[in-house]
Parts: C-alpha cells; sequence; structure tokens
C-alpha cells in the first residue's frame, strides 16, 4: 500500500510538472506573436485613378515632417522583375539607399515606389533592339505615377522645383520617358541601363541628367544610352554619364553606391542649369 501511495505521488507530480511545461511552452509560442512589429519606413498605399484604375506604390515621408518646410520628391521606377501587385517586389532596388540614417538626416525627402502591372510595362518600347519609338500616349502605370506626383504635391508640403526620377532597366526607359514627356516637371533625373527615342532626347536637353550603364550589357544595349546621351548634347544639354564595365545588366547597385550621387541630385533645381557640388557635399 505504501508502494502505491508513494507512486501516486510521483505520478501526480510528473503530471503537474508536465502541465507547468506545456503551459510554459504555449507562453513562449505565443510572446513573439503578441510582441510589436518593426516599423516598415515604406508606407505601403493605392492610388486611385479616375477610371478607376489602381496603382500600388510605397512611400517614405521625411523624419520629423514639417509642413511649414518644403522637401524634395524622389519617385524611383523600378525594374521588370519586379512588377506585380504585391506592393513589395519594388523596393528590391534602391530602397535602402533613401532610408540610410546619414541619408534621411542630411537629405530629407519624399520618396515614392510605385509598381507596375504584371504584364505591362512603363513604357511601351523594346528593351533588347537598338533603337526605340516613344508611343503618343504614355502607358496606364506612366500616367498614374505623374498622377500621383500631382496628388502628394497636394497633400504634403512639396517643392515643385525639386521633383527628381531615377529607375533602373525597365524604370531606366521610365525615367527616359518621363522627362521626354514633362522636360518641365522635373528637376533632375537618374537613369539607369535604359534607353529611349533618341529622335526625343532634344526636349531633355536643358533637364540635369547623370545616366548610368554598363559598356558589356546583354540585355539593354549600352546604344540606348549613348544614343540619348549623345542626342542631348547634340541639343545643347551637358549631360553626366557613367560607363562602367564588367556590370553585364546590374549596373545600378554600383550606381546607387556612388558616393557623389545624392549630393549632385538633391542639389538641381528645376529651370536651372546644372550644379556640380563638391563631392560629398550637402544639398543646400
Amino acid at each position: 500500500m505504501t508502494t502505491r501511495r508513494t507512486d501516486l505521488r510521483r505520478h501526480g507530480l510528473l503530471c503537474l510538472l508536465l502541465a507547468l511545461a506545456m503551459s510554459g511552452a504555449r507562453a513562449s509560442a505565443v510572446a513573439p506573436a503578441t510582441a510589436p512589429a518593426k516599423a516598415e519606413p515604406y508606407e505601403a498605399l493605392v492610388y486611385t485613378a479616375a477610371d478607376g484604375k489602381t496603382l500600388p506604390y510605397r512611400l517614405l515621408k521625411p523624419e520629423n515632417y514639417d509642413a511649414t518646410k518644403k522637401y524634395p520628391l524622389v519617385v524611383l521606377f523600378h525594374g521588370a522583375g519586379e512588377r506585380g501587385d504585391d506592393n513589395k517586389r519594388q523596393l528590391a532596388h534602391g530602397a535602402s539607399l533613401f532610408t540610410r540614417k546619414d541619408v534621411r538626416e542630411r537629405f530629407p525627402a519624399f520618396v515614392i515606389f510605385p509598381q507596375c502591372p504584371q504584364k505591362e510595362q512603363w513604357v511601351d518600347m523594346p528593351w533588347g533592339t537598338d533603337s526605340g519609338t516613344q508611343p503618343k500616349e504614355p502607358t496606364p502605370g506612366m500616367r498614374m505615377s505623374l498622377e500621383l506626383i500631382a496628388q502628394l504635391q497636394k497633400q504634403y508640403s512639396i517643392d515643385a522645383d525639386r521633383l527628381y526620377v531615377t529607375g533602373l532597366s525597365m524604370g531606366g526607359y521610365a525615367t527616359w520617358d518621363a522627362i521626354t514627356r514633362y522636360p518641365d516637371l522635373f528637376a533632375a533625373a537618374v537613369p539607369i541601363c535604359g534607353g529611349g527615342d533618341a529622335a526625343t532626347a532634344a526636349r531633355a536637353a536643358k533637364v540635369p541628367v547623370w545616366a548610368f550603364h554598363s559598356a558589356d550589357d546583354n540585355v539593354v544595349k549600352v546604344k540606348r544610352t549613348r544614343d540619348m546621351i549623345e542626342g542631348m548634347r547634340a541639343a545643347g544639354g551637358a549631360p553626366r554619364y557613367s560607363e562602367y564595365t564588367k556590370l553585364g545588366h546590374g549596373s545600378w547597385g554600383k550606381a546607387y553606391g556612388e558616393a557623389d550621387l545624392l549630393p549632385w541630385l538633391f542639389a538641381q533645381r528645376r529651370g536651372q542649369k546644372m550644379v556640380e557640388p563638391p563631392a560629398g557635399a550637402p544639398a543646400k
């Protein structure tokens, strides 16, 4: 009888310990889910046009936004691989540049990343050919991106003389398309491994441009950027052009890492001649 009572006590103690262990396990499993998530610096939003079409986009606001001040706005057009409707992929390239602590402190700005639908392009133009013709009308994605910029200008204190556009690959085409269609809108442009209609390059002659491409690009021929630069210069423009080697179709990584890029970009003003700030100098 004594042995049986001892066994029962041991059994009860084991059950109690097991119950406590299971309770702790459940608590551990639940705890991470209830912990506050890390804030995403780029807010996920959707622009709806008058015709009902929608454009997903991400918005980065200046830290400590002050409505009494005027801020520049940068629009970055992604490449073909980031198309879709998840409102995430478009942040794959370039987004981390603008969230760096030093950049946010030196160059407070609004930054937007619109996302192009999966089966569409920012501009209906072939990528792998030697040349292309700009369509008469912008694509829905480009049109809505421009409408989005106008909407944000109404919502926030944005400097109309400091609207900047950049993009890579398919987005490089978008950048050239934007400044040749709307040369009086943008203060500066940074097209990377893209191209455009060389016959329209003269329209953007007065826009400060810093273009990038790699000579061995086997997706978008370097000729596409060279022709746009040549067309601007023939019309009296003075664009910057950096041509890399051995980067293939991936020159955006090095381009967005150029130390002088942001000081140059944020120094530009609409309607003024290109400014060449000292290397590493903050914009004024």
